[in-house]
């Protein structure tokens, strides 16, 4: 299936096409179209849906599109549906990842309750009356320094005990396996697949 992605991001479309190797995934940019979502959703689902159905209205196309960020209990679920937009001031210029770490690590500090965890929220629409939504996540910690050199965004502050290591130390594959964009990618594959065979 060629699915057209509800984002810019380069790294999310890279990882997209690595989680569904099966189908063909396009950035709007491929089609020409300037696609430039304002998420003002409450929830990682709102915001989701809100991508998928406003990049349909515009082509037609079977989309998919994905909300998803960091989230810590002890910061009362910051960053959450911010997670891209942390730290920026309202209306400025958006913080690149490092600084955006920096401003985190400052947040967490004489904080010893570091849980964390990633979610991902994933809508597949094919029709206006016709969506799929999955949504996962990703738990663990967030060190007090970064560490690692792959991944993007949180990945450097992102520990999973279970491995060891932060996301940012997995490799692509590794990461893909068990990170919350790759486990709702799987979940979607397989419903794209049972919905094929029909």
């Amino acid at each position: 299936m060629e699915i057209l992605a509800a984002t810019q991001n380069k790294h999310k479309l890279e990882e997209l096409q690595q989680i569904l190797p099966e189908h063909r995934i396009l950035s709007p940019a491929d089609l020409n179209i300037d696609f430039d979502f304002e998420e003002t959703g409450s929830t990682f689902l709102e915001n989701s849906m809100g991508k998928a159905f406003a990049l349909y209205k515009l082509t037609g196309q079977p989309v998919l599109a994905d909300d998803s960020g960091l989230s810590i209990p002890a910061l009362h679920g910051e960053p959450g549906i911010y997670s891209a937009r942390y730290g920026s001031a309202p209306g400025g210029k958006i913080l690149e990842a490092e600084d955006r770490n920096a401003y985190l690590l400052k947040k967490m500090e004489g904080i010893s309750d570091r849980q964390a965890f990633f979610t991902c929220c994933m809508t597949l629409v094919l029709h206006t009356n016709r969506f799929f939504t999955v949504q996962e996540i990703m738990e663990g910690s967030i060190t007090y320094k970064p560490v690692g050199e792959h991944g993007f965004g949180y990945d450097p502050l992102f520990y999973l005990g279970k491995y060891g290591k932060t996301a940012s130390e997995l490799s692509e594959s590794e990461k893909n396996k068990i990170s919350h964009r790759g486990m709702a990618g799987k979940r979607m594959a397989a419903l794209i697949k049972s919905l094929e065979e029909k």
